[in-house]
């Protein structure tokens, strides 16, 4: 995958009445049912001054009249190509719909949003397609003045009547969750020509945003009839590129626009610089990688750390041809753990979860499967301001969780809590005694060499659910560390579709789950780890948690205003996340690993996410 399609944004698309073909008799106004108090109650809200940017929390770090992001080199060349690889196929050029498996670089290449975010702040948008944005102190509402210099691909205006087109194909007909975030609007009507207006079903910090990274296709060009059907034709939208060549299956060529409207906005100054992009699909990740070796692509982003290092010894490397890089990043580490399901016994005893977890020797598994080069997971915001790791709570943060005393363990609180460590010989004895205690605390017992229940005698012999031949390794390591204390862990491998439904069924003992966090986590908590989540299938509560002080945890971040207010909400959650146990903590990467050929080159400066291949540009070639 590339850094493009990794962009942390939300995807948008479009939606529109089955089978309707939308006329300006349409626009003056859209309602959804049964809020009209609450839509009368955001129009009464004080309005405050249309601006060039939102922040997410406290204001935007750039000033009306900036002139391009820090993490851009605005003198940037233009011209040449940039290959990039993928694995798989694809068999649609339309992200915004579920069927099919799309090509992801057509949302930001193409199809432009009213509003672009910031690479270099947590959450913040500033002007795209839209000159400015307006909303209220309590965030009831939000509203959009349309740049009358907006053009699509084919040279029409952008106008208000495209912004409620998109807004309501992809509320109902685009992916679930356009649908659910666009559903939390009352009404959306157009003020003008070039402007529009969403008023909200309640108050909600995080959507005028997240409308404002709605894509915004062409109302003239879209028939909302065919719009669920895949097609190798994109979208048309406004975007800097437009699709030049489509092998299905094998590549997408893009080719930049020579008319591109937005050439000269701030936001777009210093990306885009390559006259052309291409993507080329492989079977298999050992096909794509001696592509990249051969100098078929240009860059690679290395996610096995075996083949990081080791399979760069080559003679491209060795003269400077290529260019490896770790790359820091600024945002939360995915954080990578097993999950004990808590719905089941005996894992709603956190002695039991406890006791499994000391059984892991993570040095060993880094050292033997990883080449050391991992770093062990343990805050879910790792690596960022949002992490309670290493730090003592606040006095804001004691305040907010004093009403749940007993919520977070003291060695969180106090900063000084890491995962269970060892000596790294995969038969750390001082691993295995605290284990036991939590074990035998919990009513358990060895007999005969087997660890089993002094109530009913029945052996603990739980059972891992995975997808992956990797999942698998790292399991069957976990299963001889467990067997030291009697434990027979069972492995069941299942095809993938076996394991997402299992997974979202919650059919399984533990399970292996990443869960990506940004710097800015919002509404979807309550997905991840709300009470109201636990026995809903489908969602990311996993583990089953219902816990009273993460709920009030996640109300305090979707409340805060201040930037400092929200970090305190958020570090204030992950101790509670911690000191729950429901995981085994596992490994991320440090930051990324980049491997580029020296003719692509790329900004000193790095964004908060790293390197963002929109703003590379072509060097001097040597290949």
């Amino acid at each position: 995958m590339t850094d493009i399609t990794r962009r942390a944004v939300l995807r948008n698309g479009l939606v529109a009445a089955k089978g309707a073909v939308w006329t300006a008799a349409c626009l003056p106004l859209i309602v959804t049912r049964g809020h009209a108090e609450t839509v009368a109650a955001a129009a009464s809200s004080a309005k405050t001054a249309a601006r060039h940017g939102l922040a997410m929390h406290g204001d935007p770090l750039y000033p009306a009249d900036f002139a391009h992001y820090a993490s851009v080199n605005p003198a940037a060349p233009r011209g040449g190509r940039l290959v990039q690889g993928a694995v798989g196929a694809f068999d649609s050029l339309n992200p915004f719909i579920v069927r099919g498996s799309p090509a992801p670089f057509v949302r930001w290449n193409l199809v432009e949003s009213l509003m672009a975010r910031s690479p270099d702040e947590a959450f913040t948008v500033y002007g795209l397609l839209a000159r400015s944005i307006e909303t209220d102190d309590a965030r009831a509402y939000v509203a959009f003045e349309i740049d009358e210099r907006a053009r699509f691909a084919d040279g029409v205006p952008v106008t208000a009547a495209d912004v409620l087109f998109s807004f309501e194909l992809l509320r109902t007909r685009g992916r679930p969750n356009l649908r659910s975030f666009y559903g939390k609007v009352a009404k959306a009507e157009a003020t003008g020509e070039r402007s529009v207006r969403f008023d909200f079903a309640g108050a909600d910090r995080e959507l005028p945003l997240i409308l404002g990274l709605m894509p915004i296709l062409a109302r003239h060009a879209t028939d909302p009839a065919t719009f669920e059907q895949t097609s190798f034709k994109a979208p048309l939208g406004s975007g800097p590129y437009e699709v030049a060549a489509v092998r299905p299956g094998e590549s997408v060529t893009l080719r930049r626009r020579a008319d591109y409207w937005g050439d000269a906005l701030p936001v777009n100054r210093g990306l885009y610089n390559f006259n052309e992009l291409r993507y080329d699909y492989y079977r298999e990740v050992n096909g794509l990688f001696e592509a990249f070796k051969r100098g078929l692509t240009d860059i690679r982003f290395e996610t096995d750390p075996g083949r990081w290092s080791a399979g760069y010894d080559i003679p491209a490397v060795r003269d400077g041809r290529i260019l490896r890089e770790d790359i820091a990043t600024r945002v939360p580490k995915p954080y990578s753990a097993l999950i004990f399901n808590m719905r089941r016994k005996p894992f709603d005893d956190v002695r039991i979860r406890a006791g499994m977890a000391e059984l892991f020797d993570a040095e060993w598994a880094n050292a033997k499967l990883y080449f050391g080069l991992y770093r062990r997971c343990g805050s879910f915001f790792d690596g960022s301001e949002l992490s309670a790791r290493g730090r003592p709570a606040s006095a804001d943060e004691r305040k907010l969780l004093a009403p749940y005393p007993d919520a977070v363990l003291p060695e969180v609180m106090a900063g000084s809590w890491q995962p269970p460590a060892s000596d790294g010989s995969g038969r750390d004895r001082a691993g295995l005694r605290r284990a036991l205690e939590h074990f035998e605390a919990a009513g358990y017992g060895l007999r005969a060499g087997r660890l089993v229940s002094r109530a009913d005698g029945r052996p603990l012999a739980p059972e891992v659910l995975v997808g992956t031949y990797d999942q698998e390794r790292l399991a069957l390591a976990w299963q001889r560390m467990l067997k030291r204390a009697g434990i027979e862990l069972s492995i069941r491998l299942v095809d993938g579709a076996q394991f997402e439904a299992r997974k979202m069924n919650y059919d399984y003992d533990i399970v292996p789950y990443i869960w990506d966090q940004s710097l800015s986590p919002g509404n979807e908590q309550s997905f991840y780890f709300g009470s109201a989540a636990a026995d809903t299938p489908g969602t990311r509560n996993f583990m089953g948690l219902r816990s009273p002080a993460a709920d009030a945890m996640i109300e305090a971040l979707l409340a805060a205003r201040p930037r400092e207010e929200f970090v305190t909400a958020v570090r204030a959650l992950d101790r509670v996340l911690i000191s729950a146990r429901f995981s085994l903590p596992l490994f991320h990467t440090p930051g990324e690993w980049l491997a580029r050929w020296r003719d692509v080159e790329r900004p000193a400066t790095l964004s908060l996410r790293g390197t963002l291949a929109e703003t590379w540009w072509q060097g001097e070639r040597t290949r």
